[in-house]
């Protein structure tokens, strides 16, 4: 399948390894240009050059920033905006998977997976709608987890906020 992304811009957050770094570098390939988003700047300093050099053509944005927080996420789509001009793709990526009993679960290990994986896209969310409106196009994918289809014993936090 030929994909061509000529031109679009694209946000993706986890975006400094795995399915974040292939997403950043088949945009890039396609003719997109991306903003790679997670919290190791040195990770996505090297998934930048990764990228830049597979799509030359391509602006490449590396942005650390911890999505956790509403300051985090505001900054991370501002400093996206700054690089590319605008955000016609959001890609809902970041995410670790933190698994265990349900009993075993503390407010603060449930707070912390629901700040990242459904508080970050929803404020990411907030901010890319309006200019995808305005310019009458624009995508968001949000990623999930084959947990969150048909979660395992032992599964939580992740199989609830996938």
């Amino acid at each position: 399948m030929n994909i061509t992304l000529d031109g679009r811009c694209a946000l993706i957050t986890g975006g400094s390894k795995g399915l974040g770094l292939a997403m950043g570098l088949a945009f890039a390939r396609a003719g997109g240009h991306v903003a790679l988003v997670a919290r190791g700047a040195a990770e996505l300093e090297a998934a930048k050059a990764q990228v830049q050099s597979a799509a030359p053509a391509a602006r490449v944005a590396a942005i650390a920033a911890d999505i956790r927080t509403a300051e985090g996420c505001a900054r991370a789509f501002g400093e996206a905006q700054a690089a590319l001009g605008q955000v016609d793709i959001l890609v809902n990526n970041a995410g670790t998977s933190q698994r265990g009993p349900f009993l075993d679960g503390t407010d603060a290990l449930w707070q912390d997976d629901l700040d990242l994986k459904l508080m970050a896209a929803v404020r990411l969310c907030r901010a890319a709608i309006p200019g995808m409106r305005a310019r009458r196009w624009g995508r968001i994918v949000n990623v999930l987890n084959i947990g969150a289809k048909a979660p395992p014993a032992a599964s939580t936090p992740t199989s609830v906020s996938r």
